[in-house]
């Protein structure tokens, strides 16, 4: 009887217009009202992810930027695994080292030093996964979504490292070019210590501390709750969500997951345009 699901969020809880469908989130609460413990697991950090679960009536614990940290329903941290200051600083330096626009997520919140490029990636991720929609009205919605995540910039990051009151934890590296540009990158950062790199597209990184990791992560909660790993259940479609997928007894890839995914996964569904958590959610509760 599976008692926990957990599903990412990109390409595989969201849809192409970047947000939870009707019907995810009324299977969501199915699932919830039958005494299923639900858990967001994503890359993505608090205050991106809260408006999103919000919006579509949502509440329940998140394990957010890979598992670098975990929040009950109510927002309280349950954990926490930042990267050290001396390591964030040299992955900083690296990353403009190799002209990389990347992103750094705080306990503070997320951080940009270029308005024009985050504005940029985030219009080039939406007609990624919605090739029909123009770029100039994709540039339109970035700029209205990036008002509601309460992006802060920033003109230095390593202000942020230098700052005490601030923990890192995680930085993020964009490319259009993709692996071409992103995979010679990963390889030299994973030399690191105490570092993972995974990624949640083709055209970012994304550094955490070695104990970031959504399976890590899923297997704590599940501990918390004395629930076995048999009677969990994982979604996701990329790299990020391979940890957690290996932990789970159950474990589902997106329709549109990467091949590896795929491959590993016990379960297939439809994609994230076509409600695949939602169907995923409605099998299992069927078979209980």
């Amino acid at each position: 009887m599976i008692q926990i699901i957990a599903s990412d969020m990109d390409g595989t809880l969201l849809n192409d217009k970047m947000v939870i469908s009707k019907e995810n989130a009324s299977a969501i609460k199915r699932a919830q009202a039958a005494g299923v413990h639900f858990i967001v697991s994503t890359g993505r950090g608090y205050t991106e992810i809260k408006p999103l679960i919000k919006d579509a009536g949502i509440n329940c614990p998140l394990i957010t930027l890979n598992g670098a940290q975990i929040f009950d329903e109510n927002g309280r941290i349950l954990s926490s695994s930042p990267i050290h200051d001396q390591l964030s600083s040299k992955i900083i330096h690296y990353l403009k080292k190799k002209k990389l626009y990347f992103e750094v997520v705080t306990s503070k919140g997320i951080f940009s030093d270029n308005k024009a490029k985050r504005i940029e990636n985030f219009a080039e991720l939406l007609t990624n996964v919605s090739p029909e929609t123009p770029y100039k009205l994709a540039v339109t919605m970035a700029a209205a979504r990036m008002e509601l995540m309460n992006i802060n910039y920033i003109d230095r990051y390593q202000k942020l490292v230098d700052d005490d009151h601030i923990s890192i934890f995680k930085i993020v590296a964009f490319s259009n070019e993709g692996h071409k540009v992103l995979d010679p990158i990963k390889d030299e950062i994973q030399q690191y210590e105490n570092l993972i790199v995974t990624s949640s597209s083709s055209s970012n990184i994304e550094i955490n501390h070695i104990n970031a990791q959504k399976g890590a992560a899923l297997q704590a909660y599940a501990d918390k709750l004395n629930v076995p790993m048999d009677n969990v259940m994982a979604i996701g479609d990329n790299n990020n969500d391979i940890s957690m997928l290996k932990v789970a007894g159950v474990s589902y890839a997106m329709d549109n997951a990467i091949t590896e995914v795929k491959q590993l996964a016990t379960r297939l569904t439809a994609s994230n345009t076509k409600d695949g958590v939602g169907k995923a959610i409605d099998e299992l509760l069927n078979e209980d």
